[in-house]
């Protein structure tokens, strides 16, 4: 076993579990955001049935940046945690961290967020939720790999 096997935990065939697993998360946060902005370009409600809320929060002035919808700028930081950590899976270290510089950005920026979602527009989006949850589960998944294998 190399040293990049035993600081990532080595699954069958070469591929590295932590880094897997937040390709995975990432899919689901690709999943999430894409919903996201599809739903804002072509008009159509979300539903919101595990909070009220979401429309409040997705047609805020906090929703998109210069006319972008906040959640395709989530889609691309997915896709691009979801490359590095493919990359990373593969053995790759430097994409290992790149992968939590990414992850950390995402978790900083989803924080913000909900605290925007809290104190400034009163409302919650669950699906704004599960995507700071997904980036936050992003950055665990990379401090694992730090405190438990010394990376």
């Amino acid at each position: 076993m190399t040293q990049v096997d035993d600081e990532l935990t080595q699954a069958a065939g070469g591929i590295l579990k932590l880094p897997l697993a937040a390709a995975v998360l990432a899919v689901v946060g690709i999943a999430d955001s894409a919903y996201l902005t599809v739903s804002h370009y072509t008009k159509e409600p979300v539903p919101c049935s595990l909070v009220e809320g979401c429309e409040t929060v997705l047609t805020s002035s906090y929703a998109e940046i210069a006319g972008v919808p906040i959640a395709a700028f989530g889609a691309a930081a997915y896709f691009a945690a979801f490359s590095l950590a493919i990359l990373a899976a593969y053995g790759n270290r430097s994409a290992w961290t790149l992968f939590g510089v990414q992850a950390f950005l995402m978790a900083a920026v989803s924080g913000y967020l909900v605290y925007v979602q809290a104190f400034v527009i009163g409302a919650f989006c669950q699906f704004c939720l599960i995507s700071a949850a997904t980036s936050i589960g992003l950055f665990l998944l990379f401090l694992a790999s730090k405190l438990f294998n010394r990376t």
